[in-house]
């Protein structure tokens, strides 16, 4: 545990969700793959198709919409209709065929193992203070066994622009009644979840699971108030 700022009392702790309670690289590489698989099966005209024939319909849709990239699922959702329609499908053909890719990615993209020491440490953490997940992500805590622990989940799309954007990070705040100063933001990217917390007005935890240096790191712009290594370090500051 290493200390850069001045720590204040801790009222509420916010998580971001992906690679700081999970790591979330092989869910996403398991889920590409299977959602790769159920297109090529949904048509014969689709069997040849690779990840960047997919990826060329989010760019066209990204082109058309800048503001979509801060709610990844319905970026997710525009492309693959995109998709059915540049193939000849009518709207309710293409709609039903984009609810079908959808219902497949979440599936498998809820498929996250969880360290009985997360769960350890969170359920003892709730005990303490109130408990809130920030995520740029579309993991469902509630489907992979995180649910119980938050008092809500903040998804950056319906809940406001992606971190590091202010939107979320001010909206817990808000919901919670509890001044930003008095907030600890957990999260292991320094742009998104450092920087992104403490101009909200929050207090910042680095988590570096990967033993990286945190003066060596490129992303560095603000030091955190805190490093930590392990989860379970936070149960000695509530």
């Amino acid at each position: 545990m290493h200390f850069y700022r001045p720590l204040s009392p801790i009222k509420a702790i916010t998580f971001d969700l992906d690679d700081t309670l999970y790591d979330n690289h092989p869910v996403i590489d398991k889920t590409e793959e299977e959602v790769l698989r159920f297109v090529r099966e949904y048509d014969a005209r689709f069997n040849h198709f690779d990840n960047s024939d997919l990826y060329t319909f989010r760019h066209i849709v990204a082109e058309q919409d800048p503001e979509v990239c801060h709610d990844i699922t319905r970026w997710r959702w525009l492309s693959a209709k995109m998709m059915f329609c540049h193939y000849g499908y009518n709207k309710d053909e293409a709609l039903k065929g984009a609810d079908d890719i959808m219902a497949h990615f979440t599936y498998w993209r809820n498929q996250i193992t969880i360290s009985e020491s997360t769960h350890e440490t969170l359920a003892l953490l709730a005990q303490k203070v109130p408990l809130v997940a920030i995520t740029n992500g579309n993991a469902q805590p509630e489907a992979c066994g995180l649910g119980d622990y938050f008092q809500f989940v903040l998804k950056a799309g319906p809940d406001g622009r992606s971190k590091p954007f202010c939107d979320m990070y001010r909206l817990a705040a808000q919901r919670l009644d509890i001044e930003p100063q008095a907030i600890l933001h957990v999260g292991d990217n320094l742009i998104t979840d450092v920087e992104g917390a403490i101009n909200s007005g929050m207090q910042a935890c680095w988590i570096n699971t990967g033993n990286k240096t945190l003066m060596k790191e490129k992303d560095v712009r603000l030091l955190p108030h805190i490093e930590i290594s392990q989860l379970a370090s936070l149960l000695s500051l509530v």
